[in-house]
């Protein structure tokens, strides 16, 4: 859920391009006849799902595929863009459910191309990505084993991202000011006015607090690593492993959307993917020890890192619910979208603080270590 690359207030940088201009754009630019097309939400890109149609004789490939048109104020950052891009073909060689560009005409994986109707000539970085089969876990009933493999991937992810990948790019995902960065949640302060003045204001304004107090003096303990940073309900697909409808086994058929990707920490991942899978649940605060069991089956956290999770979930929460107010605001048409998370997000941040740090710590921490005492029986 990219918001550009700093912590200002962005000019509307969103991308507008039609159905038409789409079809004709995927003709020039990578020489692909689009038969059908159909939009896909996105937070602050152009998505596009489509399918082509290859003539007789022509090269083996993939007939469906997501064309993603990145804002123009992102559209900048070219190199960022490839690292992200090349990230997605390293996981995807390394056997991880990941997309991978179709090369453009020219051979390239990205082109900067002018579009839409807008002020100025705005310019937008084009990629056409293979599409990934699966359900988004957002609609799916989830349970204790798809928890428990999402934190599994979370930190098989980052592990082999931070000690495999090595592409020149990989610098520019130093993103000191991202917003999105889990280090970043004091930067909230400058968004939180859009929240108004209430009880959610107030929760958000002791999670900040307590994040400069408790969080930042430790981040030099936590062990650092590269992020994908946004493992959430939308952006891991499953498919069903077994037969059985009472109680399905899921495995991850799909990663997307890398646009959120930073060098962060090992336990920054861990706590957006419980947050997120939080979202979805019936019974929120226990997800935390499934994703915590998943996530430390491939990394144990240490003591450090375990004793920041519950700021650092309730940091996330925060940022997804302040930035999505926020950005409501600019983009009024896109609010339905962008207020996905809110639905429930208040609800659970709300409990976890009515409920306390100590008893959500210890029902997570106890779950876990349940995890452990099968393993080794």
């Amino acid at each position: 859920m990219s918001s550009g690359s700093d912590c200002q207030a962005q000019p509307l940088t969103k991308p507008a391009l039609g159905e038409k201009e789409v079809t004709e754009l995927v003709d020039r630019v990578f020489g692909l006849k689009v038969s059908w097309v159909r939009p896909l939400p996105s937070y602050d890109d152009q998505n596009f799902h489509l399918r082509v149609s290859r003539s007789k004789g022509a090269a083996e490939g993939a007939d469906e595929y997501v064309l993603k048109i990145t804002n123009s104020e992102d559209s900048q950052e070219p190199d960022l863009i490839e690292a992200q891009t090349r990230a997605m073909m390293f996981l995807s060689a390394e056997g991880f459910p990941s997309a991978t560009p179709y090369l453009t005409k020219d051979g390239n994986i990205m082109s900067l191309e002018a579009g839409g109707t807008g002020p100025g000539n705005k310019k937008y970085m084009v990629r056409l990505l293979t599409y990934l089969p699966g359900t988004p876990v957002a609609k799916i009933a989830t349970n204790a084993q798809i928890f428990y493999e999402i934190g599994k991937l979370a930190a098989s992810l980052d592990k082999a991202l931070s000690e495999k990948f090595h592409h020149p790019s990989v610098k520019s995902l130093h993103r000191g000011q991202f917003i999105w960065n889990l280090a970043n949640v004091p930067l909230l302060d400058q968004y939180i006015d859009a929240l108004g003045q209430n009880k959610y204001r107030e929760v958000v304004e002791q999670v900040i607090e307590q994040f400069k107090m408790k969080v930042i003096p430790k981040l030099s303990s936590f062990r650092a690593c590269i992020n994908h940073g946004d493992l959430n309900d939308h952006n891991v697909l499953v498919d069903s492993s077994s037969a059985s409808l009472e109680n399905p086994q899921y495995r991850v058929s799909g990663i997307l959307d890398f646009s959120d990707m930073s060098y962060g920490y090992y336990v920054f991942e861990v706590a957006i993917a419980i947050m997120y899978m939080m979202i979805e649940s019936p019974d929120p605060l226990s997800v935390g020890g499934h994703v915590l069991a998943g996530f430390e089956s491939v990394l144990p956290l240490t003591e450090e890192e375990r004793g920041a999770l519950f700021l650092l979930v309730s940091g996330r929460f925060s940022q997804s619910l302040v930035i999505a107010a926020h950005t409501a605001l600019r983009y009024p048409e896109n609010t339905e979208y962008l207020m996905i998370t809110a639905k429930t997000g208040w609800k659970h941040l709300m409990r976890m603080f009515e409920v306390g740090q100590e008893a959500v710590e210890k029902r997570w921490f106890e779950t876990a270590k349940a995890y452990g005492r099968q393993a080794s029986a």
